[in-house]
């Protein structure tokens, strides 16, 4: 008969198998405790990235200038100058223009305006949806730089009247966007048929010239459901075909439709940001209307050389106020609370015009001497004024 194994007692037996087991527990416990560490570390870093990266953008916001030329921009050399005294930091420059066309010394006088244009651009015609397809595709690129927290969009023939330290404090510090929109009860431009779509209570009219917080570009970038419709209800006529349709007998006339001028104000109504933006352009134009009898429309007047006088811009200046007859409302000028300059650009002037007021010390001191060999080879012997857009 065989032997039987002696059995170990139970409590010897318990300790020798939960010593694997303990082990492996505190092999465990020491690898989530690395992996805790680390993702704390990981964690703590992506945070602290985040604030220097919030903490970057509130000490550095840019404005972002967007240019809508035909081709060059005319008035290149005073905006060189009023950039000349900005931390770079603090702005950044887009041009659309013409397909193909490019900025660089060959074509503007401003190293500022150099390769600025964008690669992307569509052929824009006046009074046209590619007006706003152009406009468009200059926030959508601008919106690619986080730190572009203000956009403003200009013409060819605008050009500032402050200072870039005033005019950049001024928008910065503002917390909406400047929009020039109102309700124009005469205004026959609002097509019935657009009933389904857009209510006619949420119809308004105003500058294309606007200067947008980035939650509003961002809105009109992403948009695509006010914009297609616009493009297709809201056109142009032209004179011939309103003349021709006039003849008919006992139709009331067409609707001549100028999309620009409805747009982004009808998209932020209908989005319900209208108290969002301060309900006024901050570029100023002259408005007179046409002498002849063909053509009774408002136009705006561009400045010559004898006409920018230092007077004239002061009087630009000096407005407090701006009225809307058609609402019979006045909106006064002010930034929280305090009263501010209702216009900081000017349009439409001409070459000869921007010469005379940088000359006149409308940016600070000017060098004729410097100014002349910047931009010999871009202007005439025998000057003249181009005529402004």
């Amino acid at each position: 008969m065989g032997k039987k194994r002696a059995s170990l007692p139970i409590r010897q037996l318990l300790v020798l198998r939960s010593k694997p087991v303990f082990s492996i527990f505190l092999v465990f416990c020491v690898f989530a405790f690395v992996r805790l560490n680390r993702s704390k570390s990981r964690s703590s870093t992506t945070d602290k990235s985040s604030i220097d990266e919030k903490s970057k953008l509130e000490t550095n916001p840019k404005v972002a200038f967007l240019f809508l030329a035909r081709r060059n921009v005319p008035l290149d050399f005073m905006w060189g100058a009023f950039f000349q005294e900005a931390n770079v930091r603090n702005f950044s420059i887009y041009i659309h223009s013409e397909p193909g066309f490019v900025f660089n010394e060959s074509t503007s006088t401003s190293p500022f305006f150099y390769g600025r244009q964008l690669n992307d651009s569509i052929k824009v015609a006046w009074g046209d949806s590619s007006m706003i397809e152009a406009e468009r595709l200059l926030l959508k690129v601008a919106l690619g730089d986080p730190a572009n927290q203000r956009f403003v969009l200009l013409s060819d023939s605008c050009l500032p009247l402050y200072k870039f330290r005033d005019i950049y404090e001024h928008l910065i510090s503002s917390p909406k966007s400047y929009i020039e929109s109102y309700f124009d009860f005469e205004d026959d431009r609002y097509d019935p048929k657009l009933l389904h779509a857009i209510p006619k209570d949420r119809w308004r009219k105003g500058s294309q010239w606007f200067t947008l917080i980035r939650r509003h570009a961002q809105i009109v970038a992403d948009d695509d459901v006010v914009f297609p419709i616009i493009k297709k209800s809201c056109k142009r006529q032209s004179n011939a075909s309103v003349s021709a349709r006039r003849q008919m007998l006992d139709l009331h006339k067409p609707q001549d439709c100028i999309p620009d001028e409805h747009y982004l104000q009808t998209l932020l109504a209908m989005s319900g940001f209208e108290n969002e933006f301060f309900r006024r352009s901050l570029t100023y134009a002259q408005w007179n209307q046409s002498a002849t009898e063909k053509d009774k429309q408002w136009h705006p007047f561009t400045f010559d050389y004898t006409d920018a006088s230092p007077q004239s811009i002061r009087e630009i200046k000096e407005i407090e106020a701006i009225h809307y007859e058609s609402e019979n409302w006045t909106e006064w000028c002010q930034v929280n609370g305090a009263f501010a300059p209702c216009y900081l650009f000017a349009r439409k002037f001409t070459r000869g015009a921007a010469v005379r007021l940088l000359s006149e010390g409308l940016l600070g001191p000017f060098d004729p001497v410097l100014f002349l060999n910047a931009t010999r080879r871009f202007f005439p012997v025998k000057h003249r004024d181009i005529q402004a857009r």
